[in-house]
């Protein structure tokens, strides 16, 4: 699904196809976690320490390969889920809420096909997983969040939709644009272009959602989901590789098109 900002033309195929969300689904995560930052039952400044236990189960960041002990407070945690994926960021940040806490965030701002099911699915998960096996999400809800997000950075009654203050949703947003993975959306477009997005990597596919600005304004929203993503490819390319590159190319095409 792919929004321009500027005309608010939507083009969309299967939007509303339930799928696995991968790490897309910490944009939620984030927010609910501002929630309750804004509700003074989280501080930002709060410190947290590295343990070893946070390291198990986790297969994405950096670490997991540093030595316990490490404290870092929670706005680093959240950062650290957000720009790099960390696992163990996550797990920092979730143990602080509760999944119940997180899924009921996301229904009650307006997303209601985001399921939020497990704190991180477990490495021996298969391939052919069914859906109630992991967190899922649609295209649709992904854009719903990142305009909201976008809409608070000018609207106090935006940010209130998402029980949050208006810093807080420029901290989200600011926190979208740090992302120092530059694979998928942003991929084929010019170097120095802002893009605020997450992305995700699921065990049969990858996924990415995101806001592209054009100079410092926003240009569209785009949110792209594959599944069922072979391993190889008849010739022997990675599937990832193309699930990555069909997300770059799409991305691509919005911004040759949608320009003004």
């Amino acid at each position: 699904m792919v929004r321009n900002l500027r005309t608010g033309e939507t083009i969309e195929r299967g939007a509303d196809e339930e799928t696995p969300s991968a790490s897309t689904r910490k944009t939620s995560i984030m927010m609910a976690a501002l929630k309750a930052v804004h509700e003074g039952r989280l501080d930002l400044d709060e410190p947290i320490t590295y343990e070893a236990r946070f390291a198990e189960e986790v297969a994405s960041g950096m670490f997991r390969y540093l030595t316990p002990g490490i404290v870092i407070s929670l706005r680093d945690a959240i950062t650290g889920m957000m720009v790099l994926s960390d696992n163990v960021c996550t797990k920092m940040v979730f143990e602080r809420l509760t999944l119940e806490e997180v899924d009921g965030y996301c229904k009650s701002i307006g997303m209601d096909a985001t399921h939020h099911r497990f704190l991180i699915p477990p490495l021996a998960l298969s391939p052919d997983h069914s859906l109630r096996s992991v967190t899922t999400t649609t295209a649709r809800d992904q854009i719903f969040l990142l305009q909201a997000i976008l809409d608070a950075q000018t609207s106090e009654e935006a940010a209130e939709r998402l029980r949050c203050s208006q810093a807080l949703c420029r901290y989200a947003l600011q926190t979208l644009k740090n992302q120092i993975l530059r694979y998928a959306i942003p991929s084929r477009l010019p170097f120095a272009t802002v893009v605020a997005h997450k992305g995700g990597t699921g065990k049969r596919g990858r996924m990415n959602a995101g806001i592209v600005y054009l100079g410092e304004e926003p240009f569209y929203a785009i949110a792209v989901f594959t599944d069922d993503v072979p391993q190889a490819m008849a010739d022997g390319t990675p599937g990832y590789t193309i699930a990555l590159e069909t997300i770059g190319r799409l991305s691509r095409a919005c911004w040759d098109n949608f320009q003004p």
